[in-house]
């Protein structure tokens, strides 16, 4: 007999796995043509199923662009979370573990399927304005609260000068984001490693001077 894991309904792994690959060459598919654009057919043909398992798996193509959604907001809370959570170390650089951790957020902000989510978001908005959101509440707004969590720590340590949390870590995403942003061009040209780091020192250069202790 086939050995499967404790509890699992044998299959179950195998229709976890089609469902991801369909929902990965969905995103593909939708990140490549946009939204009106897409087919049912050709998500199917790039996932390498019938059409038919397109429409049992998710319905219909509104569904599907809904959990594509969903499961990339996912994936882009955890790696988030896992990111901020190294904040509070035992270390006493203060400097370096905002750099670390500025940095790593950077790298994820410009990773290309980032980039191409938050696409997908803007362009969906006004037909799937709920969507938008349901990613703010669920995504954006765990992530800052986990953020001003570790500043709030870093206050009571005597690290940071004490502030309103909330609107340190609005301040600290801020720095970070927006003069990286502004390096791409509205877009049309990559940012690389060195101006990531660049920008990295500099938002931590100014974030440590309205509060560091």
């Amino acid at each position: 007999m086939r050995d499967h894991v404790i509890g699992e309904v044998p299959g179950t792994r195998g229709r976890i796995d089609k469902r991801l690959a369909m929902l990965d060459a969905a995103f593909r598919i939708f990140a490549d043509v946009g939204y009106e654009q897409a087919s049912v057919e050709s998500i199917a043909a790039e996932a390498g199923v019938a059409k038919a398992t397109i429409y049992n798996h998710f319905g219909d193509k509104e569904r599907m662009f809904r959990e594509v959604l969903r499961a990339d907001g996912d994936r882009a809370l955890g790696d988030h979370l896992e990111i901020v959570a190294t904040l509070v170390t035992p270390s006493n650089n203060i400097r370096a573990a905002l750099e670390h951790v500025g940095l790593e957020l950077l790298i994820r902000y410009f990773d290309p399927t980032t980039v191409w989510y938050r696409r997908l978001l803007v362009a969906g908005r006004a037909t799937f304005p709920d969507v938008l959101e349901s990613v703010r509440t669920n995504v954006t707004e765990r992530v800052m609260a986990a953020l001003a969590d570790r500043l709030s720590e870093l206050m009571r340590r005597g690290q940071l000068r004490d502030a309103d949390p909330a609107v340190a870590a609005e301040q600290f995403w801020a720095l970070l984001v927006t003069p990286a942003e502004n390096r791409t061009q509205l877009g049309t040209r990559d940012v690389t490693s060195a101006e990531l780091r660049e920008s990295t020192s500099r938002a931590v250069d100014t974030f440590l001077r309205a509060f560091g202790a």
